[in-house]
């Protein structure tokens, strides 16, 4: 689906050389784990960090309460911003990555207006229909400018190629790679922190009822607006990410089933905590994808196990009953010997 020219065989010298060379002679040493391996678990892990911010996105708007089949609109926005800006106007991958924020998170804002009264399903089908709409703009975008290299630019459905910043600047892919998974557990540290807050409490308890919330003086709809707009800034980032590790991107990526599998992460992995999209990237691309245990069953087995958790286990592997009996359980390991009553009270 993309030419994978950043790869782990593209050369790095100096700091970005050792550090490399470091990284998989770390790896080297796992069991089983070679120098043809090493290289395949960088990119793993690469896609795994990328995709666990598009899961975030789908989970902070589960957190309240509305199930959006549109983020891979906001991925695809921010990986074609952050590609224009790179690649056609050599703006450095940073302020790259920030514009392409601010336009995920405007463009979701816009899409959270219209659709702030709809619910259930009706909200489904309309983040749904976002979704193919933005795909088929991507699809009409042609938009070229010359460089030393020729031109340069998307071209429509022939797709978006040269995004090379990453190897013009000789950027090793291990050091891709832990820039990306630093990223990702920085905006996972960033949520789980925000959730123990007052903003943090008033989302989830607006997922679970958005009446009493409002009948209590929160200000729901603002809530939901500002919950879309850093969904659409989360997913856009990793959007932008992903288009500078694969240097080439075309509408057909950003189709409805990259928007199921998001969600998909979310439910699977659980909405008790921000750590539960990242368990449900690890379960699908850690474990049956990279792992290849069985070939060709990968989608059915996903599907499934999506199926039955939202059965059994609606709030994922780490919902907030389980989240809450981890958290004590942690601290009755951490407990100091021989702590009294007073003590234990404190800790709890």
């Amino acid at each position: 689906m993309s030419d994978r020219i950043f790869s782990s065989t593209t050369a790095a010298t100096g700091t970005d050389g050792a550090v490399a060379q470091a990284v998989r002679a770390a790896l080297c040493h796992l069991p089983g784990v070679d120098n043809a391996a090493s290289v395949h678990l960088v990119g793993v892990a690469s896609d795994m960090a990328i995709m666990s911010l598009l899961a975030l996105s789908a989970y902070l708007m589960l957190l309240v309460g509305r199930v959006s089949f549109a983020q891979q609109a906001f991925f695809g926005v921010g990986a074609y911003s952050a590609g224009v800006a790179t690649a056609m106007f050599d703006v450095p991958l940073p302020l790259a990555l920030l514009v392409s924020m601010g336009l995920g998170a405007l463009c979701s804002w816009l899409l959270a207006l219209p659709t702030l009264r709809l619910s259930g399903l009706n909200y489904a089908v309309a983040t749904l229909a976002f979704g193919e709409m933005a795909r088929i703009a991507f699809s009409w975008g042609r938009w070229q400018v010359q460089t030393e290299d020729g031109p340069v630019g998307p071209m429509g459905q022939e797709g978006f190629r040269d995004i090379r910043w990453l190897l013009e600047y000789d950027l090793a892919p291990e050091v891709y790679m832990l820039l990306t998974v630093a990223v990702a557990l920085g905006m996972i540290g960033l949520l789980m922190a925000s959730e123990r807050t007052r903003i943090g409490l008033n989302l989830r308890m607006i997922g679970q009822d958005d009446l009493l919330c409002a009948s209590q003086g929160v200000a729901v709809e603002r809530l939901r607006l500002w919950a879309a707009a850093a969904a659409g800034a989360l997913a856009a980032l990793g959007g932008g990410l992903y288009a500078h590790r694969t240097t080439y991107i075309e509408p057909a990526l950003f189709d409805p089933m990259l928007g199921v599998h998001a969600v998909g992460y979310a439910l699977l992995g659980g909405l008790g905590t921000a750590l539960g999209p990242l368990l449900g990237v690890m379960l699908d691309l850690g474990l049956l994808d990279a792992t290849r245990v069985v070939p060709g069953w990968r989608m059915v087995i996903f599907g499934g196990l999506v199926a039955l958790f939202l059965r059994w286990r609606p709030r994922g592997l780490l919902d907030e009953v389980t989240v809450h009996r981890l958290h004590m359980a942690l601290v009755q390991w951490f407990k100091p010997v021989g702590a009294g009553p007073e003590a234990r009270r404190t800790q709890t």
